[in-house]
Order: structure tokens, then C-alpha cells, then sequence
């Protein structure tokens, strides 16, 4: 799976988490679109109080910022795949998909 099966809008999601992640120098960045297309960016939170993955902080800032849905998220990451709570963060919000992606932007997954 590459770049080149994701739609243009998804993939927008991947440049976005891998930016996210770039920017910060974090392990993981992570980006969501919800229902009327905006979309909300983030990387992980590490601090000695508060530990969020990416996903779970961009999709906080989606619900804080009054989205009801999530279409789609991108988590980009050197890990295999998403943990747990990432993927009940999403689901939570959506009944989208989750793509996990490698540094480099190629999709390794997608996840319901």
C-alpha cells in the first residue's frame, strides 16, 4: 500500500502527521479530519502529569473544538501499528478508517 491508494484528502492527513511529528521532533504525529473537513494536528504529550498519544490529542482537539464525526485519521509512526486506545479515540468519534504510516509517508495499514 502506498501513497498513491490513498485519495487526496487522506493522503493531505499523512503530509500533516508527518509534519506534525518533524516539527516537534516526537515519535509519533498524527492528524484528523472530522464531518465538515476541517482538520486538527498534533504530535504525543509526554509530561510527568499528562501522557497522550497523537491520535488521542488530535482527536481531543477535534472534540473540543466542536466536531461531532471524524471522516478519517492519520497516525504516523515507526511502530507497527496503533495501540488500543488510539484506535478507541477514533471510533469513539467515527466510523471512519485510521492509516498508519511510516516516517516516510508510506501507508503500512488501515484500521476501522
Amino acid at each position: 500500500m502506498t501513497d498513491a491508494t490513498l485519495d487526496s484528502e487522506d493522503n493531505k492527513l499523512v503530509v500533516l502527521a508527518r509534519s506534525s511529528r518533524a516539527r516537534n521532533g516526537s515519535a509519533e504525529g498524527a492528524a484528523v479530519r472530522d464531518e465538515i473537513g476541517r482538520t486538527y494536528t498534533a504530535s504525543e504529550v509526554n509530561l510527568p502529569s499528562l501522557r497522550l498519544s497523537a491520535v488521542q490529542v488530535a482527536v481531543a482537539m477535534a472534540a473540543s473544538s466542536g466536531a461531532r464525526t471524524l471522516e478519517a485519521a492519520a497516525l504516523v509512526t515507526e511502530a507497527d501499528g496503533p495501540s488500543e486506545a488510539d484506535l478507541l479515540a477514533v471510533r469513539d468519534m467515527s466510523a471512519g478508517v485510521l492509516f498508519v504510516a511510516a516516517p516516510d509517508g508510506t501507508v503500512k495499514g488501515r484500521h476501522r
